[in-house]
């Protein structure tokens, strides 16, 4: 087995994912995962999808997927869904049985036990066995906020700071001009979609993700080629 390239938030930019996978020589011999939100307000979803496929590549439940999942799930029934942006309207009509396999498939969390890694869409409760997380957390949780407790909302503390590992947790989902880097955890959302840059964290085999110091230098990045969804606020400096 080769390198794992793990890529942050894609959101239908096909284009920049193939950029990265240029920019980090991937190979055959190598292995992607993603943190999920590979969906919608970007412009080709549907390549995204055949390109992960087409990679053998992996990923996990993003809140995005989960959104267009529970939609197609209610129409189904013929009931109400979750409102859906033009966007994620659009995507939920281009979707095909081949890209509805492979969302449905989608896990909440990957174990890369030769990295030390555990991959997630947001994060996890700091404290709380894996177990015991509460599943729409791990695909929405920001932050804690002044009394510890978790959130989806921006705040002043990312949850990150106050994880402690095994095992160092790499997620998205939290969109930033530049990586999270925490002690044990990595979050690689650089906000593409909203026109910043789209990242991996590229871990040799066997590998652990290396230390906060030395992190930068096993991350790649490529710009976005331009602003394709206002995010309505500034992307967060960190």
């Amino acid at each position: 087995m080769g390198r794992t390239v793990i890529v942050g938030d894609v959101h239908g930019c096909r284009a920049e994912l193939e950029a990265l996978l240029d920019r980090a020589a991937f190979s055959s011999a190598d292995r992607l995962v993603s943190v999920g939100d590979l969906v919608a307000r970007g412009p080709d979803t549907l390549g995204v999808l055949a390109l992960l496929r087409r990679v053998g590549g992996r990923a996990v439940l993003g809140n995005h997927e989960e959104r267009l999942l529970a939609a197609r799930a209610a129409r189904r029934r013929d009931q109400p869904g979750p409102r859906l942006s033009p966007s994620h309207a659009r995507v939920l009509a281009e979707l095909g049985d081949d890209d509805w396999s492979f969302l449905s498939a989608l896990p909440l969390e990957l174990e890369l036990p030769e990295h030390g890694v555990r991959v997630v869409h947001a994060g996890v409760v700091p404290g709380i066995p894996f177990a015991e997380q509460e599943p729409w957390l791990i695909t929405h949780i920001r932050s804690l906020d002044g009394h510890g407790r978790p959130t989806e909302r921006w705040g002043k503390v990312p949850w990150g700071a106050r994880y402690a590992g095994p095992p160092h947790v790499v997620f998205g989902h939290n969109a930033q001009r530049a990586p999270q880097l925490h002690a044990d955890a990595t979050g690689l959302d650089t906000g593409c979609v909203y026109g910043n840059r789209l990242t991996a964290l590229v871990l040799p085999e066997g590998a652990p993700p290396p230390p906060v110091e030395e992190r930068a230098e096993a991350l790649v990045s490529v710009p976005a080629a331009r602003e394709y969804f206002a995010l309505g606020q500034k992307l967060r400096a960190g």
